[in-house]
């Protein structure tokens, strides 16, 4: 069955002397693998549109086994400026790497694939340190695991007592008479409320300091506790 869809180019493998195997993010067809054949020759008609990171306009044949056949592929959106720096590239592949984790192959949800346009299109245009946190934390509340931040999660009858640290185990802040988890300032908090609220231009915009090095850190840390994986890509951030 030949089917058309337009999706971002997550990560490559190689196969044989000439294939490549892709894991694509589509708008229609959720996460999909394929096979590239011919892709890493020279002359390959589609070896400039397949590279990690590019969004393209696939034309594909599902068969009867686990991958797919690219037949043909045109770049829409390549974000050349992300390309040029370091720091914006290492979150893109996170961006990415968080995306292949967290979505399902053969889903029909449309949102993973317009979150990550969305955001790797406002990347190239400008690095702001809270859009890989903002990002990953709109995605966990997208999977139905958005965290509990208006109350303590441990006990009960501590309304009056101020919220101190947050425990991903628990799944939201806890307060100072149950303190549990990491610490949490009242900044990082406040911020982590507004992503949560879908607020999160309110936040991409902040300059960087400690609360926004907490944010990053607590999300990690609650990303890779739902997802019992690390995020390798993150390593390049430093």
């Amino acid at each position: 069955m030949q089917y058309r869809d337009r999706g971002v180019v997550l990560r490559t493998f190689k196969l044989g002397e000439a294939d490549r195997i892709i894991t694509i993010v589509t708008s229609e067809h959720g996460k999909v693998r394929a096979v590239a054949k011919g892709s890493r020759r020279t002359r390959s008609k589609l070896a400039g549109h397949i590279e990690p990171l590019r969004h393209v306009d696939l034309q594909l044949y599902r068969g009867r086994g686990e991958l797919d056949i690219v037949t043909g592929a045109v770049t829409l959106d390549r974000w050349p400026t992300l390309r040029c720096d370091l720091d914006r590239l290492g979150t893109a592949m996170t961006l990415a790497e968080a995306v292949d984790q967290s979505v399902h192959d053969r889903g029909d949800d449309p949102v993973p694939y317009q979150m990550l346009t969305g955001a790797l299109r406002r990347l190239d245009q400008s690095h702001s340190e809270m859009l890989l946190p903002a990002f990953l934390l709109r995605l966990l509340a997208h999977e139905g695991t958005a965290p509990m931040l208006e109350g303590c999660v441990v006990g009960t009858g501590c309304e009056d007592a101020p919220i101190v640290a947050f425990d991903p185990a628990q799944g939201g802040v806890t307060c100072e008479v149950h303190r549990r988890g990491r610490q949490l300032s009242g900044g990082a908090l406040e911020m982590l409320r507004l992503i949560t609220e879908g607020r999160v231009n309110a936040v991409l915009d902040l300059e960087p300091s400690s609360d926004t090095h907490e944010v990053a850190a607590v999300v990690t840390r609650m990303w890779e506790y739902h997802m019992e994986k690390r995020l390798r890509s993150a390593d390049l951030l430093g």
